[in-house]
C-alpha cells in the first residue's frame, strides 16, 4: 500500500480501504467498500496542503457534472481533519495504462468512439459552466475490456486543483512548467492559452486538449512532443506530422480522414477557431464506428502474404491483409480484432497486431 491508508482501514465509520489503486500530482487514490450500501467505490484524499485547501470547493465543482461519461460524484467529507471525496469506482484503468499498453494506437473505429465519448463527456461539464483544465489521459477511465465499453472522464475536482497549480508554475515560466511534475504530465495536451494566460483558460482549452488526446490515441505518438520544444511547438500551434499509415489503406482512409480533420480542428491555436464541445459533438456524431466486441487471437497461419487465419480459443476466424490496421502480423503474432459472421469461416475486420513485449507479459 502507498500513502496514509492500509487496506482494511475504515474511514468515517463508513469507507472499508480495499486497495491502494493510483496517485497523482494531488491526490491519492484507494478502492474502498461502502459498508452501509455494500459497493465499491474509488475514495480519494489530498497529498498535501496546497491540494488541502481546494479540496472541498474542488469537491462541490466535481459534484455538479452528472454524465454517463463522468465518473460520478458520491460523497465529501472530513474525517480525522482530512478531507474525502467517494467517486464511483471504475473497474479497469486510465487511458494511459489502459489496453492502450498493449496496442501502441486505437483503430479509427474505435478512436471514433472514444472522441465521440470524450466530446460528449467534456459537452455535459460546459454545460453547467465547468472547465476541466487538466485534461490528459490518465484523467479518462476506461473498462479492462479491448473495446473500452466504459469511458469516463474523472478529477474534475482535482484538476480544478492542478490547473491552479498549473497556473503558478506557468507564471514562473517556461523553466518551471517544465520543472513542475504536475505540469509535465499535463503539459502535451495544454492549450497555448494555458500556456501564456493561464488566468484566461477557458472552455476552449479543453477542446484543445481532447484533440491532442486523439492525436495520441490514433498515432501512438504526443502532437507536440514533450520538455521545452513541445512548449514552443505548442505556441506556434506547430503540430506534428500524422503518421502517413493513417490514411494509406483504403479501408481505414475515409474514417481517419474525416479523424485527423476533427483534431486539426481543435488543435487551432486560436480558441474561437474551436468548435464548442457541443458542435464537437454533433461533428462526432456523423462519424461511422461501427461498435462490436473485440478478441485476442492468435495468427496460425498466413497463405501468399495476403491472407490467413487467426486462432480464437477452438475456431480459426479468416482475415485479410486489407483488414490489418498499421503494422502486418507474423505467424504466432497476437491480434486483437472484430469478428463477423463469414461463409465458411468468420471473418476478422479490423486486425491491430499487439505489441510483442505485452503480449507475452
Amino acid at each position: 500500500m502507498t500513502g496514509p491508508h492500509v487496506a482494511g482501514d475504515l474511514v468515517d465509520d463508513r469507507y472499508e480501504v480495499i486497495d491502494y489503486v493510483n496517485e497523482g500530482g494531488m491526490q491519492f487514490v484507494y478502492a474502498a467498500k461502502d459498508t452501509i450500501l455494500d459497493r465499491v467505490v474509488a475514495l480519494k484524499t489530498p497529498k498535501n496542503t496546497s491540494a488541502l485547501k481546494r479540496f472541498n470547493r474542488s469537491a462541490i465543482v466535481s459534484a455538479k457534472v452528472n454524465h454517463p461519461n463522468i465518473a460520478k460524484t458520491l460523497d465529501y467529507f472530513e474525517c480525522d481533519e482530512k478531507p474525502y471525496l467517494i467517486e464511483e469506482f471504475i473497474q479497469g484503468s486510465d487511458l494511459q495504462n489502459s489496453f492502450l499498453k498493449k496496442i501502441k494506437f486505437l483503430d479509427p473505429y474505435l478512436a471514433a468512439r472514444v472522441f465521440h465519448h470524450l466530446a460528449k463527456g467534456i459537452a455535459a461539464a460546459h454545460h453547467v459552466k465547468v472547465i476541466h483544465r487538466d485534461l490528459k489521459p490518465s484523467n479518462v477511465m476506461v473498462s479492462d475490456d479491448p473495446q473500452f465499453s466504459v469511458i469516463k472522464i474523472t478529477d474534475f475536482g482535482i484538476a480544478k486543483m492542478a490547473g491552479e497549480e498549473l497556473t503558478e508554475v506557468a507564471l514562473g515560466g517556461v523553466e518551471s512548467i517544465t520543472a513542475s511534475q504536475t505540469a509535465i504530465g499535463a503539459l502535451p495536451y495544454m492549450a497555448p492559452e494555458a500556456i501564456e494566460t493561464p488566468k484566461d483558460v477557458d472552455l476552449p482549452a479543453d477542446v484543445w486538449s481532447v484533440g491532442a488526446m486523439m492525436y495520441e490515441v490514433i498515432t501512438g505518438e504526443k502532437p507536440f512532443g514533450m520538455g521545452l520544444i513541445a512548449v514552443s511547438k505548442i505556441m506556434s500551434a506547430n503540430l506534428n506530422p500524422f503518421p502517413s499509415f493513417l490514411t494509406s489503406n483504403p479501408q481505414f482512409s475515409p474514417l481517419s480522414t474525416k479523424l485527423i480533420e476533427l483534431i486539426v480542428l481543435c488543435l487551432q491555436k486560436n480558441p474561437n477557431k474551436r468548435p464548442s464541445a457541443d458542435k464537437l459533438v454533433e461533428l462526432c456524431s456523423t462519424l461511422y464506428y461501427p461498435v462490436s466486441e473485440r478478441h485476442e487471437g492468435v495468427v496460425a497461419n498466413i497463405k501468399y502474404n495476403s491472407w490467413g487465419f487467426i486462432k480464437l480459443n477452438s475456431q480459426n476466424v479468416f482475415f485479410n491483409f486489407d483488414s490489418v490496421y498499421g503494422t502486418l502480423p507474423k505467424v504466432g503474432d497476437r491480434v486483437v480484432f472484430s469478428m463477423s459472421p463469414g461463409s465458411g469461416a468468420n471473418r476478422a475486420h479490423p486486425i491491430i497486431r499487439l505489441i510483442p513485449e505485452a503480449s507475452t507479459a
